[in-house]
């Protein structure tokens, strides 16, 4: 994930290889194989080669253990009725027809697993491994039990081993050998936004606390790396439209597979709003800084009661007024300008400068961005 796009293998390679990032880090419509093709009929040698279509793993996965799962129930039913075995009885006899089968699986499922980096196709084979345990358990069998707990002994430690890779990337990322870098979101956030939203709407259906260990791990050294890169700026403003438009974009992507009330969502929800607080008394000072900062300073003391140490300047009072008085419209047209050209969403940049003039004219600059942020405004 935190690998940068200019980076090489080795003195004698070419580019590292990301042609299947695009699938790597986000989910599309994989996710079909745990929901609408869960239980569609397994996959035809002949007819696939013919189609020359290319399937993602986990969709070899679904057809190869859902052909297993569905002879495995008919052998079981069979030998226990036509023997007439007690359910112990018939398991020895059915382990000793299906052993090798289940022992080859595997050992496939091992050998792929030592070279698979793809953590939604690994977890999604675990939640399609899960929903055919409940497909058993429905069904009132237990034959399969134990080759479905070997098979999560060889899934989980892989996933969970590529999730610390991930990590490990995100953290060791060198931002000096990113290239040239904008106030755009960068696209290291935009793998990580892709990819945490993939797993969060996965493990909505049966969470798993670990998983979100590890998401909270991944999400800490985001955090770290959209900092790191957005110190790259010379000029505070630029800081924080990069971070705006990094915490919008992610917010963004996770609002299409996760709820409002997930972590993550609020987390970052939270770093919206202060970077955008930020950035609304940053754009507001040059043009209104003196008016921001009476009202400040005096609103101070009437909150505190001190009454007493409000001073009434009028000759400083009539330089603000006159000043807004001239100034206000031009310095709007300026602000609305800059903000409009400045943020990558639309939308964001609206919504920014709505709550900029609301500010302004409600309380001199300090404005809440509410309960339900500025996605919701």
């Amino acid at each position: 994930m935190g690998i940068e796009d200019t980076a090489r293998r080795s003195f004698f390679s070419s580019k590292v290889n990301l042609r299947n990032r695009s699938t790597t880090f986000t989910l599309g419509r994989r996710d079909s194989v745990i929901t609408t093709d869960l239980e569609s009929p397994i996959f035809v040698v002949p007819h696939a080669q013919k189609s020359e279509k290319r399937y993602p793993y986990e969709a070899l996965f679904r057809s190869i253990h859902f052909a297993l799962l569905d002879n495995a129930c008919r052998e079981y039913l069979f030998i226990a009725d036509f023997f007439s075995l007690t359910s112990t009885a018939a398991q020895e006899m059915f382990d000793s027809i299906f052993t090798k089968t289940q022992a080859y699986l595997l050992k496939h499922t091992e050998s792929y697993m030592e070279s698979c980096y793809d953590a939604i196709g690994i977890f999604l084979c675990i939640h399609i491994n899960f929903r055919y345990q409940a497909i058993m358990q429905r069904r009132n069998l237990t034959c399969l039990d134990i080759f479905s707990d070997h098979l999560l002994a060889v899934l989980w430690p892989r996933f969970h081993s590529v999730l610390q890779l991930n990590i490990k990337s995100v953290r060791d990322c060198n931002t000096q050998k990113l290239g040239a870098v904008d106030t755009r979101p960068h696209y290291i956030t935009r793998r990580y936004a892709e990819f945490s939203a993939a797993l969060v709407s996965i493990n909505l259906s049966q969470n798993d606390e670990k998983v979100t260990s590890c998401l909270a791990s991944l999400q800490v050294e985001v955090e770290g790396f959209i900092l790191r890169m957005a110190a790259e700026f010379q000029q505070r403003k630029e800081q924080l439209i990069f971070l705006i438009n990094n915490y919008d974009m992610l917010l963004g992507v996770l609002a299409e597979h996760t709820s409002d009330s997930s972590k993550e969502v609020v987390s970052f929800q939270a770093l919206l709003n202060a970077r955008i607080q930020e950035y609304i008394e940053e754009v507001l000072a040059p043009f209104f800084g003196g008016m921001i900062s009476f009202v400040k300073d005096n609103e101070g003391y009437l909150e505190r009661g001190e009454m007493a140490k409000i001073t009434v300047n009028e000759k400083h009072i009539h330089q603000i007024v006159k000043g807004f008085s001239n100034d206000w419209k031009k310095a709007l047209d300026l602000i609305n300008q800059d903000i409009m050209h400045t943020f990558t969403n639309f939308k964001n940049g609206t919504a920014i400068l709505q709550v900029s003039t609301f500010g302004l004219c409600t309380d001199g600059g300090g404005v809440d961005t509410g309960k339900h942020g500025m996605r919701n405004f």
